[in-house]
């Protein structure tokens, strides 16, 4: 059964979320884009040596600046779509430079994803549902009823599309994705409030407004 803890700090009050599934105790961290006293109490509640998995919506610094301190405390396993793999190594591309000032510390992936690929987390599947349009390997991963939207949607509005491997074409086609799964799902976004896919349909005007047919 799955359990979510939300966590947010960093300098853009990034959510991190900790997927915990209490049937084996196993866990794993959505976008540690931080590393806090708040983190680390988080984690030393569920037990460092539970989280297996670090899970990457997309490369910006802002999403993945607490990666290299997790993986040294966990020994977790860095997952992230392949066409984002090079962002934890390019300060250009993961923006820390740019919005930032510095570089941060890079790191290499252990496995990279692509769409329709799943991760266990005890006994918990994670689905990978590529979409592009925040960046080029933006991902959304839908563990049960729960939908972590990384930059792609959050509450009432979407993510930019001018950052490097940006797409609004690509972003288009993702959100029609989003809107036509079928049923409800909890959407846990990488910025501000918690949402419903219902909602999200109904009162989000990018969702509502999306077109299948939209050209590059």
């Amino acid at each position: 059964m799955l359990h979510v803890k939300k966590i947010t700090g960093g300098p853009l009050a990034v959510n991190c979320y900790l997927i915990f599934d209490q049937e084996t105790g196993k866990a794993a961290a959505v976008d540690p884009g931080f590393w806090s006293d708040e983190l680390e109490h988080a984690l030393c509640q569920i037990g460092m040596d539970s989280v297996e998995a670090i899970l990457l919506t997309h490369g910006h610094h802002d999403h993945i600046s607490g990666v290299p301190e997790l993986r040294r405390k966990t020994g977790a396993k860095i997952y992230i779509h392949e066409r984002d793999h090079r962002f934890p190594l390019d300060s250009s591309l993961s923006l820390s430079r740019t919005i930032m000032g510095g570089s941060g510390e890079p790191f290499h992936a252990d496995v990279l994803l692509s769409d329709g690929d799943t991760v266990s987390v005890g006994s918990l599947l994670v689905s990978v549902l590529h979409t592009p349009g925040h960046t080029g390997g933006s991902c959304c991963f839908q563990v049960e009823k729960g939908l972590f939207t990384g930059d792609t949607l959050m509450r009432g509005t979407r993510g930019r599309t001018d950052f490097p491997t940006g797409n609004e074409g690509e972003m288009e086609r993702s959100l029609c994705r989003l809107r036509d799964l079928d049923g409800d799902f909890f959407v846990y976004p990488g910025h501000g409030a918690d949402s419903t896919l219902s909602y999200e349909r109904k009162y989000n005007p990018f969702l509502r407004g999306a077109s299948d047919d939209f050209a590059d």
